[in-house]
């Protein structure tokens, strides 16, 4: 898998989702077998630039590159611009959000929503990529609504404009995640275009990551919301696809110590305060289906230091080793993918 100069170590792509894939949780992705971990999404509007929140998102120190960096916004000069900063910044590879289906998003015309104008998705394009000299990839959905689906001529638009990789969302921006992801829509794009293609969509288990490939021709996968809780699920599916053969679940033992150090890794990043409110959600899918699993979350949520939060989550675990139990991993998630 190639995107412009960059050659990944695989075909596994960890999907930008708003609020998960902050620089703690990409490192920890691709230290679990990721080949590209791409950022959060920021704001083409400059005015928020300088806030703390945009910063830590276009934060790469010590990231494993190459270091992708999302971009959202529904004007091309503006999201030229905020290419270019992220570019000068660090960004290796600028993404364009195409695909977040979230209502904010969309009522100020940008993410799925700008799949209603193909012109305007033209001018966009073209307008980044003449911006950097970085390589930049795409997002999209399969379209509007299912009377809708425009996403091969979208393709065929991005190809034209120089985009060097396009990820595809199995869905329409009005199914949101319900049903089940299709996949025809990416075989269809893959079948017309010679850019890299990256299908994305309930891809939660090897053996549909290998199927997802085969039956699309993909050049890779993007992980998301199967992703949280289960960041093991890229060194999986990576086995798999090598050797037809499935590795064994991880101990509980190395569940406990991937956690604790990324509830160490929240904290350092993020500071006492907020590190502790980031790592309950984490927190939550790790224990999400477990043996007291609730009683846990109902208590280290209520908890305002990191140090209340690693004695509580080792207890959880000691309590779980003792009663012999086997955590049930790979969880689906419900969380929404940008």
């Amino acid at each position: 898998m190639k995107i412009g100069p960059y050659i990944l170590k695989n075909n596994l792509v960890l999907a930008p989702m708003a609020g998960v894939t902050d620089r703690p949780f990409r490192q920890l992705c691709k230290k679990m077998g990721a080949g590209l971990a791409v950022s959060e999404m920021i704001s083409s509007n400059s005015l928020l630039w300088g806030s703390e929140k945009t910063k830590r998102r276009a934060n790469h120190d010590g990231e494993t590159e190459p270091r992708s960096v999302q971009i959202a916004g529904a004007d091309a000069e503006l999201l030229a611009k905020a290419a270019q900063y992220n570019a000068d910044n660090g960004a290796q590879v600028i993404d364009i959000n195409m695909g977040c289906p979230a209502k904010k998003i969309c009522n100020v015309m940008a993410g799925s929503a700008l799949l209603k104008n193909e012109k305007l998705v033209g001018q966009i394009l073209e307008a980044v990529v003449k911006a950097v000299e970085v390589p930049v990839t795409l997002k999209i959905r399969t379209g509007w609504d299912k009377a809708h689906r425009n996403a091969v001529r979208i393709a065929q638009i991005a190809e034209l404009a120089g985009i060097q990789a396009l990820a595809v969302h199995g869905r329409t921006r009005a199914c949101g995640y319900s049903g089940e992801a299709e996949y025809e829509t990416i075989a269809a794009i893959k079948a017309i275009i010679n850019i890299p293609v990256i299908a994305n969509g309930d891809i939660r288990s090897p053996e549909k990551a290998k199927y997802v490939l085969d039956y699309t021709g993909a050049d890779a996968i993007m992980i998301g919301r199967a992703a949280m809780g289960s960041p093991w699920i890229f060194r999986e599916i990576e086995h798999y696809l090598k050797t037809g053969e499935k590795l064994p679940p991880p101990s509980l033992f190395e569940i406990r110590e991937i956690l604790l150090a990324h509830l160490d890794n929240l904290y350092e990043f993020y500071g006492e305060y907020t590190g502790v409110r980031m790592a309950r959600k984490h927190l939550s899918w790790y224990s999400k289906g477990q043996k007291h699993g609730a009683r846990f979350r109902d208590t280290v949520n209520r908890v305002e230091s990191s140090a209340e939060q690693i004695k509580l989550t080792q207890v959880f675990f000691a309590r779980l080793a003792d009663a012999g139990v086997q955590l049930q991993t790979n969880k689906p998630q419900l969380l929404p993918i940008h």
